[in-house]
């Protein structure tokens, strides 16, 4: 059974958020503020966190990239009252892997949950059975999906969640062509494409920016003109 961690400082959300999570076969554990939250977080270990925005004392972007930092991969999904996209990036670049707006729809918030977590699993199950040792190293690039990690010359490039799963799933298969509509739907799931038509170009573009020492003239992560993108299966 998954486990799914709310912190948020409404009392009332909590008692919604947990009767939705059980009745859908969650485990179900919150916390009121970031520091509780963050102990939390390693004594409980769950599958996914929900994220309130409006925090008291540390704001959960803060704190989102606070987790990040300290190296945890878990998917995240920001809960703001805000429905603003300059809000949205933030909790994107931030390391959020999703975003919905309250008051939001339960059964659409269950159907997010199941997918970031299929997902999450899915991209460490398929990379180990794909590749070996659990890594896939490209010149300087090393790929380690057991780690969420991704090192050029041996140094950390610190990418986000969703930048890493794009990495990752280039990786696992070097010198194939994928459509940007193919790396949405894997990334985002069937359905929501069109609410981020735009998002792997910009997405690529920060890659870039992280794992390549010219990102005009990438070596690693390449564009297929009129076509897509791929990750090289060599250097020269």
């Amino acid at each position: 059974m998954y486990k799914v961690m709310l912190i948020d400082d409404e009392k009332s959300l909590h008692m919604a958020i947990e009767k939705l999570l059980t009745k859908s076969g969650y485990e179900y554990c919150g916390a009121t503020d970031a520091e509780s939250g963050l102990e939390m977080l390693a004594t409980e270990k769950p599958d996914l966190l929900l994220l309130d925005v409006m925090l008291p004392g540390m704001n959960g972007f803060d704190l989102c990239t606070r987790i990040r930092a300290e190296g945890r991969r878990i998917p995240i999904i920001f809960l703001s009252a805000k429905n603003d996209i300059v809000d949205k990036s933030i909790g994107f670049r931030a390391g959020g892997d999703d975003y919905v707006t309250k008051p939001f729809d339960a059964t659409e918030l269950i159907l997010r949950i199941e997918a970031h977590i299929r997902r999450h699993k899915d991209t460490i199950e398929f990379a180990r059975c794909t590749a070996r040792d659990g890594s896939v190293t490209i010149g300087d690039l090393e790929v380690r999906f057991d780690e969420y990690q991704v090192l050029v010359g041996g140094r950390p490039a610190n990418l986000t969640t969703k930048e890493f799963e794009i990495v990752a799933f280039l990786a696992t298969h070097p010198g194939k062509v994928f459509t940007r509509s193919q790396i949405q739907e894997y990334i985002w799931g069937e359905g929501e494409v069109d609410a981020h038509s735009n998002s792997i170009t910009v997405f690529v573009r920060k890659i870039r920016e992280k794992i390549e020492e010219n990102p005009s003239e990438p070596k690693y992560l390449l564009t297929v003109q009129r076509v897509g993108y791929k990750m090289a299966d060599t250097l020269g």
